[in-house]
Formats: structure tokens, C-alpha cells, sequence
């Protein structure tokens, strides 16, 4: 008997501490401390009740002292959870979610899908699957179409993230520090192709005009730089003055691989819900950002992200707009021969899927193209992927999800590469820190050498030091030459701007045209393999300057730096014409030397008194006595 009565009480006492208590007077005899829990509760109920999930951490202070007061109500627990979800604190959900559904099985459904969520996000896939399962079925009896693919999808993602954690990418993850890095959102960086500068959007207090967006309840966006020291390290981010900075929303949506020309995001004001707008630097100063043109930008949709070919030539970009495979998809335009970029092309199902793509980048190479997306075969929220674009059948290859822990369950965008293939910079949430979102360098590793993790690390594989990662993906090293130099007058050494032209030999075609900057006379291009390149390097006065680069097409990433001097128009001054080209035995010139004669052909008209002397030597090919016949 004394064995029952035992078995009974704890039976009683589990049954009283797992019931659901109500804020009434029946339960709380302490009128004042009741009085007050109301109060908090009417407050952050009022601010949960506007749907505005950016404005639930208004609503968290509120709700934690009324479930100080009690803590056994299902439903505050759950408004608590979501709550958390919404902010970077959402490993704090956790405990509320799973006692909110403890209190009340019968609970809104909604909270097994943010239990679900929670799990997912701390990748304990099985318990994710389990409550996203019975979420499944509550939508089942719902008949919510919308509701059941959601739920399906999010399964997916874990079954997807279960096997992705089996072969993490030979990587390694850092914070870029706290030099870029601050307290407030960091996100959407860009980078010049040699990982000299980087520009990036925060939501800092000193934004331009020092408003608080009130829908978001964060600061407004600005564009921030930072320079590369020699040692690796970052200079402090200083925000870019205007024009490239309003009083309103400016986001960086993309940069040319030199730096000379960024592509902001502007919106916030009437006149734009959100389109793109270009500007060049002019020495050490940015010009008015101009709109991309009515072929891009739309009066109803946003448009949020675009990069360059690297030629300049093509522009991709992600919009809302219709007629697209759903939500946000990327397209591509190709500028004219007006300068104006033409309508523009969806780039397809292979890409673009039903669910949002966002952040586009296509590398250097030329080939690889980069975005983020929530379709596919994502861990959960957006992941990263890549594609390559096939010339002999003009298709992308199916996207390839570059894999944990570069991709987590949470969203990861905003990835650029290096033209190296060595570093990539992307935006994610360190959700141990608890910081939101910052900018991380990963550094790809070789799968055949072993990863130096330091311990400072904020993110890793987890995988010891002295454990190599078997089935690890390997660098990615660009099939390009990135040349970069300085432009100067050969007698004084001032840097000068020059007009510099990329020149397909075989097609002999100008494939790509810019100008070195006017302050330091810095020039960067990226020359992807598979050509046979002339350079001409132009400016009024001046001897024009050419070089020849024949990179094969398996020729492995290099980064030349060749600084030119150019000489000013004087009797006995040489140049050298390094694109003529003859066949060997032969004193026919080929085809490839086309490009070069109409560059001295041009000099000379436009010179009509100027007189040459033209030389020129044989090559040694072949063997001494054939040359000495």
C-alpha cells in the first residue's frame, strides 16, 4: 500500500508539473505580480500579433517577465520560441519549443514545425525529421497544399544534410576579423579578383543620415571598404562617402574583377523598391551611381544582386520579376552596341528552381558561376552552389551543392571566389557566437594535406588536426592568368591612365576594353586559359605598348604582375610589336598578327609625318644547321 501511494504521488506530482497553467486569478493569488505578468503579456502579444517577424525581439522582453511570473504556459512558451527564431539567438529556442509541446500536445501545430526547425538548425537531423513529420501530418488534414510541400521540403533538407556531414569539404573557415566584422549585420561582400580590397553592406549606427529602418528595426544599409594588408590582415572598414552612400538603403550587389566599377542595390525611398545602379572609380573618387537601365530594372520588382562576365560584357543578376520559375531567379544580359545592356534571358530550370536563388558571382574563369539558393539539394535555408557553362553544347552543368560546412541549415549567401581558386568570402550566422551575420574567408585545402585547424577558428569540419579528411573536396585552382600592373609615363614614373584592349588572336576580335585608374594607373584583368591573348596599352602622345600571353587551356592559376612604361612620342624611341606572328619557314604573316598592324597602322594615320624603322629578327626554332641554311 505504502509502494501505491508512492507510485501515485509521483505519478500526481509529474501530471501537476507538466499542466498547462492560464494567467487567472484561481492560479496566481498574488493580484499585483498577476497584474504586471499581464501587462508584459498584453505588450509582447501586441507586438507578436503584427506578423512582423522583424520586430518579434521587441517582443522577447516583454514575454521572458511574464514567463518569469509562469512559466508553465504552452502558449508563451511557444510565442517565446518564435520569437528566438527570429533573431540570432535561436539555439535559445530550443528549451521553450519543447516545453511549449510537453504543456500541451494539442498545442497549435505550428509549434512542431519550429521544434522541427530548432532541431535542424543544432543538425540533429532525426529529431528534425520527427517533428517536422508530425507537422507534415497536421497539414495533411489541413488540405494546405503550400503547407505540405514546405514541410516535405524541409525533411528533405535533413535527409540531404545527413549525407553531406558524411564528406565535409576540405576547408577550413574563419572569421575575417573584427576589423570588418562588427556587432551589427555584416553581409554581401565583394572582392577584387586578387583579394586586394573588399566591399561590404552593414547596418551600422553611423550609417549615412543615421535613420532606423522601423519595419526592420535596424539601422539603414551602407556600403563599407577594407584593404588588405601585406600581411593578410584587414585595415579598419571605413564607410564609402556619397555619392555611393544615401540616406536610405545602399547594399553592394557586385564589383568588376579590378575594382574600378561597383554595382550598388538602392531602394527605400518612392521611387524604387529596389534596383541596381552602376558606378565607376575615377582615381580615388566614385562617380553617381546610374541606373542599369529599364532592360534590368522594374517599377513592380526588385532586383538584388548582380556581377560581370569577366569581359564586361555580360551582366547576371537575381530579380522577382514574372515569368520566372518562382520567387527570385537569375538572368543574364548582354550589353549592346550602344553600351546599354539588352533584354534580359531567365537562365533556366537547371538554375532556377520554384523556391528563391539569390547572390550570384561568376568567377573570373570566365565559365563557373556561383549562387545561392533554397531549392536544390540545400542542408536548409539558402546553400551555396556552383555550375559550369558548356560552350560546345551552350547548357550549365546541374548545380553542385559545395557542401558542409561551408553550407549549413541556416542561410548562406553572398559567396564570391578568388581568381586563385583559394579563397572564397560568403556571409553566415556563427550561431555559438551569437553575433548574426558576419563575413568568413574559407580557405580550400588540398584533399591530400592534412588541415591545420588553429583553435581560434569560429567555424571548422571538426575534424582533429592531425586527421586528414578522406573524400574531402579538393582546392579549386582557376584555369586563368590574373595580370595586374601599373600604367606609367617612362621618363617622370607618374602613374598615367591609359586605355588598355584585350585582343583574341585567332578570332581577331577586341574582347574586352578598360582603362587603368587615373590616380595610381593600377590595372587588373583576369585571362582565362584556353587563348591566345594581345594586350595593347594606349594613351594620346604615346607609343603604344603590347604583350602576347598563349595560356593553354590546362594551364594552372598564376598571377603576373607586369607594370608599363610608356614612352612618349621622341626621335630614336622603340617599341617592341610582340603580336606578329609567321609561320615557321615562312615569311607570310599569320593571321593572328592582324590586330597588331591595324594598332600601328592607326598610329601612323593618325601621325601622317611620322617616320619608322621597322626590324626584326628570326626566331630559333628548329635545329643550328637547318637555321644556319
Amino acid at each position: 500500500m505504502n509502494h501505491f501511494l508512492l507510485l501515485f504521488s509521483l505519478v500526481l506530482g509529474q501530471t501537476l508539473c507538466a499542466q498547462d497553467v492560464q494567467f487567472t486569478k484561481e492560479n496566481f493569488p498574488d493580484k499585483n505580480g498577476l497584474k504586471t505578468a499581464l501587462e508584459n503579456l498584453d505588450a509582447g502579444y501586441q507586438i507578436h500579433a503584427t506578423g512582423n517577424i522583424n520586430q518579434y525581439k521587441k517582443a522577447l522582453p516583454f514575454l521572458l517577465k511574464a514567463n518569469d511570473f509562469n512559466p508553465n504556459n504552452s502558449d508563451l512558451n511557444l510565442k517565446i520560441g518564435e520569437c528566438y527564431m527570429e533573431t540570432e539567438d535561436k539555439v535559445k529556442a530550443l528549451p521553450f519549443l519543447e516545453k511549449a509541446i510537453a504543456l500541451n500536445p494539442d498545442i497549435d501545430p505550428i509549434a512542431y514545425l519550429y521544434l522541427g526547425k530548432s532541431y535542424h538548425l543544432n543538425m540533429e537531423w532525426d529529431k528534425a525529421i520527427a517533428e517536422y513529420t508530425k507537422y507534415y501530418n497536421f497539414t495533411l488534414k489541413s488540405g494546405d497544399q503550400q503547407l505540405m510541400l514546405n514541410a516535405k521540403r524541409m525533411i528533405e533538407n535533413c535527409r540531404t544534410g545527413k549525407e553531406l556531414v558524411k564528406k565535409p569539404a576540405n576547408v577550413k573557415i574563419t572569421n575575417i576579423g573584427r576589423e570588418v566584422n562588427s556587432e551589427f549585420q555584416d553581409y554581401a561582400s565583394v572582392i577584387t579578383a586578387d583579394e586586394s580590397q573588399i566591399i561590404f553592406t552593414s547596418r551600422r549606427p553611423e550609417t549615412t543620415g543615421g535613420k532606423i529602418d522601423d519595419y526592420l528595426n535596424e539601422h539603414y544599409e551602407d556600403i563599407y571598404m577594407s584593404q588588405k594588408n601585406e600581411d593578410g590582415s584587414w585595415t579598419n572598414a571605413t564607410n564609402l562617402p556619397k555619392p555611393i552612400n544615401s540616406e536610405v538603403h545602399d547594399a553592394v550587389a557586385g564589383l568588376s574583377a579590378d575594382g574600378q566599377k561597383l554595382i550598388t542595390y538602392f531602394g527605400g525611398d518612392k521611387k524604387s523598391i529596389g534596383d541596381l545602379y552602376e558606378s565607376e572609380l575615377n582615381g580615388s573618387t566614385w562617380s553617381q551611381p546610374k541606373s542599369l537601365g529599364v532592360n534590368i530594372n522594374t517599377k513592380e520588382f526588385r532586383e538584388t544582386s548582380a556581377c560581370y562576365s569577366p569581359d564586361g560584357k555580360g551582366l547576371y543578376f537575381v530579380s522577382d520579376r514574372d515569368g520566372g520559375q518562382g520567387g527570385r531567379d537569375i538572368y543574364y544580359s548582354a550589353k549592346d552596341a550602344t553600351g546599354n545592356w539588352g533584354l534580359p534571358k531567365n537562365l533556366g530550370t537547371t538554375i532556377n528552381t520554384r523556391f528563391n536563388e539569390e547572390s550570384v558571382f561568376m568567377h573570373p574563369d570566365g565559365k563557373t558561376l556561383y549562387f545561392s539558393s533554397e531549392g536544390h539539394n540545400s542542408i536548409g535555408g539558402y546553400d551555396v552552389y556552383k555550375t559550369e557553362f558548356n560552350e560546345e553544347s551552350n547548357s550549365w552543368s546541374k548545380p553542385e551543392n559545395i557542401g558542409y560546412p561551408v553550407n549549413t541549415p541556416d542561410d548562406d549567401v553572398f559567396f564570391v571566389l578568388s581568381a586563385s581558386g583559394r579563397h572564397g568570402y560568403y556571409t553566415s550566422i556563427n550561431t555559438k557566437e551569437k553575433r548574426g551575420r558576419d563575413l568568413y574567408m574559407i580557405t580550400f585545402l588540398d584533399a591530400e594535406k592534412e588541415m591545420l585547424l588553429s583553435a581560434e577558428d569560429e567555424l571548422s569540419t571538426g575534424n582533429k588536426v592531425e586527421d586528414p579528411i578522406e573524400n574531402a573536396m579538393p582546392t579549386k585552382t582557376g584555369k586563368l592568368t590574373l595580370l595586374k600592373g601599373v600604367i606609367r609615363d617612362a621618363e617622370t614614373k607618374k602613374p598615367l591612365e591609359a586605355d588598355i584592349e584585350i585582343v583574341d588572336n585567332e578570332l581577331n576580335q577586341v574582347i574586352a576594353s578598360f582603362k587603368s585608374n587615373s590616380a595610381t594607373g593600377k590595372y587588373l584583368v583576369s585571362l582565362p586559359a584556353g587563348k591566345n591573348y594581345g594586350i595593347a596599352v594606349k594613351r594620346d602622345d604615346y607609343l603604344f605598348h603590347s604583350e602576347n600571353f598563349d595560356i593553354p587551356d590546362k594551364a594552372a592559376f598564376q598571377e603576373v604582375e607586369k607594370d608599363v612604361d610608356l614612352k612618349g612620342f621622341a626621335v630614336g624611341k622603340k617599341i617592341i610589336l610582340k603580336n606578329i606572328f609567321f609561320d615557321t619557314d615562312k615569311a607570310t604573316l599569320r593571321p593572328e598578327s592582324t590586330a597588331e598592324l591595324v594598332r600601328l597602322t592607326g598610329l601612323m594615320n593618325e601621325y601622317p609625318t611620322l617616320k619608322i624603322e621597322l626590324g626584326g629578327h628570326t626566331d630559333s626554332q628548329g635545329s643550328d644547321e637547318h637555321n644556319a641554311g
